[in-house]
């Protein structure tokens, strides 16, 4: 077995590595500074995934069985989450599945309020969900699916080496960030108009990286010069 690369008490929010490869900023604002603000999108996405997310519901269509909420951790990449939906599909090269008679193999679905995106943030998420199914159960996961709830159908996501080394980049460099509670420089794009932080994050702020402990400090330091 390959040793740990990262302790229970080291891991990140699965669902962050979409915020970082979106925007790194907008990610350390929610996960380092504790940030968050609500619009439209994200409200949709949050009601979806209620709808979605039921831990104790398990269904049988077939030759499919489907586990909602499916907890995800892996000790490699330093990333817990839940996966969506898992589904189980019969298969000569799967694993065997308690209550079920033969082998099933495993298969993730995430669902999306909106439609396919023209990045990668979404293909990220998908992947380290299939990275982290692998880990826990040294199974390989070579295709996985989004549904778009806006063009309601599903999308295949080709699990590639390059995609898994994307991964691999983005949850080394989050680690970085976290452990050294680095807020990266806010940068004006096309993206702000989409991001529900736009105006916590002041995308004409700074143009080099910031502690957000120095920040905090410096605000409240400001703030008692005023009271003198």
């Amino acid at each position: 077995m390959t040793e740990k690369k990262y302790a229970e008490d080291e891991l990140l929010s699965l669902s962050g590595i979409q915020h970082f490869h979106f925007c790194k900023r907008q990610w350390a604002l929610i996960h380092i500074e504790r940030q968050w603000e609500e619009n439209l999108q994200t409200t949709e996405g949050r009601f979806l995934h209620e709808r979605v997310d039921n831990p104790f519901l398990k269904e049988s269509r077939g030759d499919v069985v489907l586990s909602r909420a499916f907890p995800l951790v892996s000790h490699q990449l330093g990333l817990y989450g839940v996966a969506d939906v898992v589904e189980y599909v019969r298969s000569e090269n799967g694993i065997s599945l308690p209550d079920y008679e033969g082998l099933w193999k495993m298969h993730p679905v995430e669902y999306k309020r909106g439609k396919p995106k023209i990045d990668k943030r979404d293909e990220v998420q998908l992947c380290a969900q299939a990275m982290c199914l692998e880990e826990m159960f040294n199974v390989t996961i070579n295709s996985a699916e989004f549904y778009y709830n806006e063009i309601r159908r599903r999308i295949q996501l080709e699990i590639t080496e390059e995609l898994r080394n994307l991964v691999i980049s983005l949850s080394d460099e989050m680690h970085h960030l976290f452990n050294k509670e680095l807020t990266p420089s806010a940068e004006k794009s096309r993206n702000c108009r989409y991001c529900s932080l736009v105006d916590v994050c002041v995308p004409k702020l700074t143009k080099k990286f910031v502690s957000a402990r120095k920040y905090v400090r410096n605000h409240v330091d400001e703030a008692c010069n005023s009271d003198v």
